[in-house]
């Protein structure tokens, strides 16, 4: 069991050029709050109730403008995606979590078996990599993590009388998970499978870097947190000029030929901004893979996960959905053929479950051929140690209930690579970490875990984790020196020192 240090008060200084005092930006944090107050359910009206607003007129000149000139292509490749997805339903519906690709960590130099993995991924997005960590590790983070929010009664969460996701970020079992070398270097892996069209483009998928995020200890018979079909990394900003435009990352969809989408292209999404509202838990980091380190062994129905395993129709359809109606009710059975739907001649401002400052949700009203009834499956079993992820654009959900008889516990840790705009957040983030605010990303609290007892010490953590993982958080200076680094990676490592103030 890891015995840690509680924090400590006096002058920290742990960064060359970079000086910090203990508490500094509690004051700063309170005045003027980097993300509103809030918990998970502020980013989801499904789960705070709220109502939403009619988007602004704007939104009607920029569905014009995004079509405008290929509105025939867009038409026939509406067709083409409608019959697609027909067939990609029935073939999720049969395979079920089987459809999941699988391999175990120590298979990961395995060539043939990375080959199979690796198909299957692109075509899926989503991925169970086992025994990341042992089943002891994992269970002895779940026993810490316990006792850190039993120690710390104040500890936050969603639903508020009864938690299953905390508002921890900095909690010692998230801070030592996040920097296992075995951990890093399934990220690196997963990262692999993206690809760049610009051998100039600074970026390194070699170089994970970490992202705080919360956890979850879902107690059996939970039916608060029943989080529906969503995709995070924003909403509205998915079709705005100044979101995902900025790298034209859907613009094959957008000229009718969402066939040539390529969802595994990262140069186009290095400019994205993906959180134009600054919404409470809007993701501004470049998240090439959401996933979570499972802390109990969980299967279907228990407080599970489930995913959309059609990465590429499921992305072009969401996008596309809002340029088109049904011509007859829903209660009609040709209400699905493609003939019953066409482009919209009078365009409305509706984006079906975008909402500014909130997540992109779905359901089976606004998103009919998805048949979300049957391709949200769930991933398969998973034990303490299994690393899950899924592709930044892929919908997922939870169970409605958990109806297994233990926890549903999970540490949320995302892959990210090394770009400019991670490395500016990553400046950012140490600052919380080492103050103990929530990361800059989720919703701002006047205390967070500053005063919480237990809480891993700067110098602790120096002390006692790999310098691959101090320069994961942003600790240390990366290497842009060190040996059969290409050059592409060199630059973007020099240019992310310098963001650090380490150059």
């Amino acid at each position: 069991m890891i015995s840690c240090q509680c924090h400590c008060r006096p002058l920290i200084r742990i960064l060359p050029g970079l000086p910090y005092t203990y508490g500094a930006r509690t004051l700063a944090s309170i005045s003027s709050p980097s993300k509103p107050t809030g918990d998970i359910s502020s980013v989801f009206p499904s789960l705070s109730g709220a109502a939403p607003s009619p988007l602004p007129p704007r939104f009607v000149d920029l569905k014009k403008r995004l079509i405008r000139g290929h509105e025939d292509a867009i038409t026939e490749s509406w067709h083409r995606l409608l019959a697609a997805l027909q067939h990609k339903r029935g073939e999720v519906k049969t395979l079920g979590p089987k459809i999941v690709p699988e391999i175990n960590f120590y298979d990961l130099g395995d060539v043939g078996k990375r080959t199979l993995f690796r198909d299957a991924l692109h075509k899926t997005g989503v991925a169970v990599i086992r025994g990341v960590v042992s089943e002891k590790e994992a269970l002895g983070w779940k026993e810490l993590v316990q006792r850190y929010i039993r120690t710390n009664p104040s500890t936050r969460g969603f639903p508020a009388e009864s938690p299953a996701v905390y508002e921890l970020y900095w909690s010692p079992s998230q801070v030592l998970a996040r920097a296992h070398s075995n951990l890093l270097r399934a990220q690196a892996f997963l990262m692999s499978h993206w690809r760049s069209t610009d051998n100039s483009a600074l970026i390194s998928t070699s170089h994970p870097v970490s992202y705080a995020d919360r956890l979850r200890i879902r107690q059996p018979g939970d039916a608060k947190f029943a989080l529906g079909p969503h995709i995070d990394g924003g909403s509205c900003e998915r079709w705005e000029e100044d979101g995902y435009g900025r790298g034209g990352v859907y613009g094959a969809i957008m000229a009718g030929n969402w066939e040539n989408y390529d969802p595994w292209e990262a140069t186009c999404r290095l400019p994205v901004k993906s959180d134009l509202y600054n919404g409470p838990g809007g993701c501004s980091m470049f998240r090439m893979f959401q996933g979570w380190l499972a802390m109990s062994e969980v299967e279907g129905g228990e407080g599970h996960l489930m995913v959309n395993p059609m990465i590429k129709e499921a992305t072009a359809y969401f996008l596309l959905r809002p340029f088109f109606s049904s011509r007859r009710a829903n209660d009609s059975s040709t209400y699905l053929h493609p003939d019953n739907w066409a482009l919209d001649d009078s365009m409305s401002s509706v984006l079906q479950g975008a909402i500014p400052a909130n997540c992109q949700e779905l359901n089976p009203t606004l998103h009919p051929h998805l048949g979300l009834e049957d391709t949200m499956i769930h991933i398969p079993r998973v034990k303490p140690g299994d690393y899950v992820a899924w592709h930044c654009d892929t919908i997922h959900a939870v169970d409605n209930v958990h109806r297994g008889k233990s926890d549903s516990s999970v540490m949320y840790i995302p892959a990210c690579p090394l770009t400019e705009v991670n490395a500016e957040y990553l400046a950012r983030q140490r600052e919380t970490f080492v103050d103990g605010f929530p990361a800059p990303d989720f919703p701002s609290s006047s205390e967070g875990e500053s005063q919480h007892r237990g809480r891993l010490t700067p110098e602790y953590v120096m002390n006692n984790i790999s310098l691959e993982a101090q320069r994961a958080m942003g600790l240390v200076p990366f290497d842009a020196v060190a040996r059969g680094v290409r050059e592409q990676e060199r630059r973007v490592m020099r240019r992310a020192n310098e963001i650090l103030r380490f150059a």
